[in-house]
């Protein structure tokens, strides 16, 4: 069978109203400019008709899928979701409603294909963000409660009239709940960062930043043993970074040798050939080499540390996303002498 135009049509009379049921009349109608792609399929699953759109769904011809398979199952009524494959690589989610009519005798199915390929795509996205908040909020609620629970002990210890408590017991349990309220403040601002960059992306408003000014000024912040660290970085070295993001950054960096390495910690930072190269190395026992390709994913620890240490498996993902945010880029690679290093890229203040 074919579906063409009436040639009694093109000689119809001015105002005389057009046959509804002609068969080119119902091909005017498919083929209309519908924002929905269109297409005729005979019982055998051939195409015989389809409109632009449903064209430019496939990424083909109307003139090529004309006489070929459809290739999807047709159930009037039904309305399914199925993956079209383009000739030229990639897929789009498309939305296809069947109904069914009859033509000259033959039974026909017009399967309506509506794209909401960005739809689902947005839709795994909020699934996804959904999933994150979810396992964001059970590791908040575990790494708080402990520390919580102790700060709640000591306080009450320290309020207790009944118990008497030396200058430096009374120090020490002072001491003790300053580190805790730090360690919840260290979590409070990777979970703020971590939505931030959710809310945002990692986009970044580069500055010109002095490297080694810059280093010094976190190694002075950092919560630890500062004497610890050996610093090497060049006084004329400037990279081009958000300044604010940076120092994210290089706290978490510091932050994972202290808690998973042992000293002495390394940073070094030098210059190639239009960017900054940051380093921060310590002598552990580095990382295991089947863990590494998930080493910088989000909530990703190493199952034989998960139980020695705190934390959140937040921190190294974080500074990927940023460095990336900024031009840049994050990475690990084994140290020379056993131990981790912890690579840092960012863009370089170009040289007159």
């Amino acid at each position: 069978m074919r579906i063409e135009e009436d040639p009694s049509a093109a000689g119809s009379e001015p105002g005389r109203p057009d046959d509804a049921g002609s068969p080119g009349n119902i091909n005017q109608v498919i083929v209309s400019a519908s924002a929905d792609g269109i297409i005729a399929v005979d019982e055998q699953g051939v195409i015989r008709l389809c409109n632009p759109a449903a064209a430019e769904l496939f990424a083909r011809p109307a003139e090529e899928l004309i006489g070929t398979l459809f290739g999807f199952p047709l159930v009037a009524g039904a309305a399914t979701g199925i993956d079209l494959m383009l000739p030229g690589g990639g897929s789009r989610v498309v939305e296809m409603r069947i109904t069914a009519t009859p033509l000259e005798g033959e039974h026909l199915y017009v399967a309506t294909l509506r794209d909401v390929t960005r739809q689902r795509h947005e839709e795994r996205e909020m699934e996804a963000a959904l999933d994150r908040q979810n396992v964001a909020v059970a590791i908040a609620a575990h790494e708080l409660h402990n520390p919580l629970a102790a700060i709640s002990v000591l306080v009450d210890v320290l309020r207790d009239r009944l118990v008497a408590l030396a200058e430096e017991q009374r120090a020490e349990i002072v001491e003790r709940i300053a580190d805790r309220t730090a360690r919840l403040q260290g979590l409070v601002r990777k979970l703020l960062t971590a939505s931030t960059i959710d809310a945002r992306g990692a986009s970044a408003s580069l500055e010109r930043v002095p490297v080694l000014e810059f280093i010094l000024e976190r190694l002075g912040e950092v919560d630890g043993r500062p004497q610890d660290v050996h610093l090497s970085c060049s006084p004329e070295l400037v990279a081009m970074v958000d300044r604010k993001e940076f120092s994210a950054m290089l706290e978490n960096y510091l932050e994972n040798a202290f808690a998973y390495g042992h000293p002495p910690i390394e940073v070094s930072a030098f210059g190639r050939p239009g960017w900054v190269q940051v380093r921060v190395c310590d002598r552990g026992a580095g990382v295991p080499e089947d863990f590494v390709p998930r080493l910088f994913e989000r909530f990703s620890r190493a199952p034989t540390v998960e139980q020695e240490t705190e934390g959140t498996g937040l921190g190294l993902w974080i500074v990927r996303s940023l460095a990336r945010g900024n031009g840049g880029d994050a990475w690990y690679e084994p140290g020379k002498d056993g131990g981790a290093c912890f690579c840092l890229r960012l863009r370089r203040e170009p040289t007159s």
